[in-house]
């Protein structure tokens, strides 16, 4: 299973430029870790919100393929972010969750924390549709 999320991971040009890193796949979970640099920044300094939905987004797509058969991808194709604080950390961590996997649709939840994992920065409910390699 990690092997298969890894390869898929390794070919996004996104998560590249972000410098994001797969840290653990499990079944139904996947987390993804940021390092801060000053690249990814909004005008106050913080990271900037794209870079955790980004992340958030991708942790819970991989969540949802990890319940999928070897012949089925997911893509996203709906969610919603509640960005609870301003993140200043020196490193997201997005965990991707499945609550309720599908034939066609996938039901996760993401959560962003800080580097500590004590602070909670966004929230994010995602839908992922299966779909055929």
């Amino acid at each position: 299973m990690y092997e298969r999320i890894k390869e898929s991971f390794d070919k996004q040009g996104l998560m590249k430029t972000l410098n994001a890193q797969l840290a653990e796949v499990e079944k139904g979970q996947v987390k993804i870790t940021c390092e801060f640099t000053d690249a990814l920044t909004q005008h106050h300094g913080f990271f900037h919100a794209g870079v955790l939905t980004s992340i958030v987004d991708s942790a819970c797509g991989y969540a949802g393929l990890t319940m999928m058969p070897e012949n089925m991808e997911v893509l996203t194709v709906e969610f919603k972010v509640n960005f609870m604080r301003p993140a200043q950390t020196d490193k997201l961590i997005a965990i991707g969750k499945v609550l309720q996997a599908g034939r066609t649709l996938t039901i996760c939840e993401g959560y962003v924390y800080d580097s500590s994992q004590e602070k909670l920065i966004a929230k994010m409910q995602a839908t992922m549709i299966a779909v055929s390699q």
